[in-house]
């Protein structure tokens, strides 16, 4: 299993913060946008260094990624190893299988866990669209105009054990406000998390300016809450380990240990991963890295092709696609030129002028260029 943080905290700062002297707010900074483009300039080329060790050493293994940016990361494991064994894993969708539950629970009374609730979902991470939801035979996306009209605008946080209200004071909670407004627009419900899903439309949208953000009810998380954040788990991991403190053993809502049972051929399970496109989202490039179902059984994983997204959505989504692989790209040829281009395409960089756009992409690439130097010719491109 792979997660890390690629960089430290002091690059991440650059990443969210930089762009904001050019009023772009990022909610989270590691997927999309200035700050996806960079973090994936510093994660590719320790990734390639992964992938030929897990090529020269364990050619044979599964291996799950959890590191953003999710998509770019499996695209290297897959191209510098193409016989590798590897998804990409991520929570989101489960969210919104969580979210779901509360539409049954409020509109229908009916209480089921998650796992209870079927999905078709497709897209790239952090931007996949759920085109089916059922339980039995409720169709869940029907019930949604109701739930709208009832908690549109107060919000309603999902999180089970947590307060529908969570948003107010947790920077990591959001209302679900954005999810429930692109429904109104598109007819298909969008998985990920509000944090996640505004950075991928035009940054007039939801990120125009901290007052904005606040109206549409998530929160703009700060480094600054990262590294107080950082340090009391640090602390609190000392604790634990001196015995000062108990160390809690309960299940996550992770799906990674029932996913290692499957391949071991314990069971079978149904759940949404990322791997490339090899047909299982028609609308989107061959290749490019897409989040579907796929049937894990033992030792495989099968994509299982998605329901077509609205062409609306489809565009969307491809949009993403592109700018990924473009960025890919460019990173695998050490090509700044082409990683400009795909920065400069990011929907929130949609408000600069190409001249703003080159001197936040270089302050930024010089901003972290301790990371960066090693792979790319700083100097001679922004010469």
């Amino acid at each position: 299993m792979i997660s890390i943080l690629p960089g430290t905290f002091k690059e991440m700062r650059s990443d969210v913060h930089t762009p904001e002297k050019y009023s772009i707010y990022q909610s989270v900074g590691d997927t999309v946008g200035p700050g996806g483009i960079l973090r994936a300039m510093r994660t590719v080329p320790i990734y390639e260094d992964f992938t030929k060790a897990i090529r020269d050493i364990c050619p044979d293994a599964w291996v799950i990624n959890f590191t953003n940016p999710m998509s770019v990361c499996t695209k290297v494991l897959y191209d510098v190893f193409p016989g590798i064994k590897t998804f990409g894993c991520c929570h989101e969708v489960f969210h919104a299988q969580e979210f779901l539950c509360c539409v049954l629970k409020e509109i229908n009374g009916i209480n089921v866990h998650r796992s209870r609730i079927y999905t078709d979902a497709c897209g790239v991470n952090h931007f996949t669209w759920i085109t089916e939801a059922k339980y039995g035979n409720i169709d869940l996306l029907s019930l949604l105009p109701e739930f709208i009209d009832r908690f549109y605008e107060e919000g309603y946080f999902e999180r089970e054990g947590q307060d529908r209200f969570a948003f107010r004071t947790d920077p990591f909670a959001y209302g679900n406000k954005v999810k429930l407004d692109l429904f109104r627009k598109y007819g298909v419900l969008a998985a990920a998390g509000d944090r996640h899903l505004a950075e991928f439309m035009p940054n007039q949208w939801y990120l125009k300016d901290p007052e904005t953000v606040k109206e549409w009810q998530f929160g703009l998380t700060t480094v600054d809450f990262r590294e107080k954040q950082q340090a009391e788990r640090i602390a609190e991991s000392i604790e634990m380990a001196e015995g000062r403190k108990e160390f809690p053993v309960v299940k996550s809502t992770e799906e990674a240990v029932d996913l290692m049972k499957a391949l071991l051929g314990f069971q079978n399970i149904v759940s949404n991963v990322n791997m490339p496109n090899l047909g299982q989202m028609p609308q989107m490039p061959l290749g490019s890295i897409v989040e579907t179902n796929c049937v894990f059984s033992n030792d495989q994983v099968k994509p299982v092709v998605s329901k077509p997204l609205p062409v609306t959505v489809a565009n969307l989504v491809y949009r993403s696609c592109a700018n990924i692989d473009a960025t890919y790209e460019g990173i695998k040829e050490r090509d700044l030129g082409k990683l400009y281009a795909a920065f400069v395409n990011q929907p929130l960089c949609s408000t600069l002028t190409m001249e703003q756009s080159m001197a936040l992409f270089k302050e930024m690439c010089y901003n972290t260029r301790e990371y960066l130097d090693d792979h790319f010719a700083l100097d001679k491109y922004f010469k």
